[in-house]
């Protein structure tokens, strides 16, 4: 099969588009034809080796060659014990802790994937798994009347937040660059910020601060909350997470806030109640655009420099 592999950290001229074996499953593992994969800012990050958390992959070089997590396809072959799936099964899922979707087939995981709905093309199922997880995840918290502050509102997981959100009855503010406010604003959301000319943990007082991008000190994010609110940092920084585990525990504490790190929980349990919601026409599925297998590294490089309007999608003509 045909997939793009990289073999030391870098920019994406290290993605080479090789000739590799194709993947057996093994017991409870199912061999999947890929037909798209959504590109997730871990990929960016695990190409590049940087935060420095995502060289766990490999200190050096990384032991996972292939990257791409979200993905969409048919099921061709199953392992030993496998149950819920059979060959021809239209399916997707999150396979971060192995990746390879930048491919033409993959092996995930059985408790991985899901049956994927029908009133959705494989490219809009694609964009779920992941920013789905942490959106639902990041929003348990959430209320009808409280004030929501999402950074980096305008990408895909922030697309999916700003949405649920307002579903939900919060007032919203979104965080992003000022070419994105617009798309932003259509989203749902009350109040916008461009990120470049105005500091947004000094505009007001928020019951949840969701940073998907984070790189403010924890002072900061205590600055930006309502009495007893909480902030939650998904992306960012080694530094900013670092202290948010740290400094953070202790300075919620003195002044009863809640400020600490989006542990997040994968697995179709967990993305799969925004898929229903997705399905039924109650939210959005945005895709900024989609590129064939052979454009992985424009696809990359699209998402990873911040200019995607919501999600970029990788789609194989199958």
């Amino acid at each position: 099969m045909r997939a793009w592999v990289y073999e030391r950290y870098g920019s994406v001229d290290e993605l080479r588009f090789r000739e590799v074996p194709t993947p057996a499953p093994a017991r409870g593992e199912v061999l999947v034809e890929v037909v798209a994969t959504s590109v997730n800012l871990s990929d960016w990050e695990a190409l590049r080796g940087s935060p420095g958390y995502t060289r766990l992959d490999g200190l050096r070089a990384p032991r996972t060659r292939v990257l791409g997590s979200d993905v969409a396809g048919r099921v061709v072959a199953i392992g030993e014990g496998v149950t819920r799936f059979r060959p021809g099964d239209d399916v997707y899922g999150d396979n971060l802790p192995r990746r390879g979707g930048f491919a033409e087939y993959v092996v995930m995981p059985e408790k991985a994937l899901a049956h994927k709905p029908p009133t959705l093309t494989f490219a809009e199922a694609s964009t779920i798994p992941q920013s789905g997880a942490i959106a639902l995840q990041a929003l348990a918290s959430g209320a009808p009347g409280r004030r929501l502050l999402v950074n980096g509102a305008g990408g895909g997981t922030g697309s999916f937040l700003v949405q649920l959100a307002v579903a939900r009855g919060m007032h919203v503010t979104g965080v992003d660059a000022e070419g994105k406010l617009d798309f932003v604003r259509r989203l749902g959301a009350q109040e916008v910020i461009d990120y470049r000319r105005t500091d947004f943990t000094r505009t007001g007082r928020y019951d949840l601060v969701v940073d998907l991008v984070a790189d403010r000190s924890v002072f900061a994010y205590r600055r930006a909350l309502a009495r007893h609110g909480r902030c939650l940092m998904v992306g960012g920084t080694l530094r900013t997470l670092l202290r948010m585990l740290t400094v953070g525990p202790v300075v919620g504490a003195l002044t009863g806030a809640r400020l600490g790190v989006l542990l997040v929980r994968s697995g179709p349990r967990h993305f799969g109640p925004l898929a229903d919601l997705c399905a039924a026409g109650e939210v959005a599925i945005h895709i900024d655009r989609t590129f064939p297998l052979a454009e992985v590294p424009e696809a990359l490089t699209v998402h990873g420099t911040g200019r995607a309007r919501g999600k970029v999608v990788v789609v194989r003509d199958v």
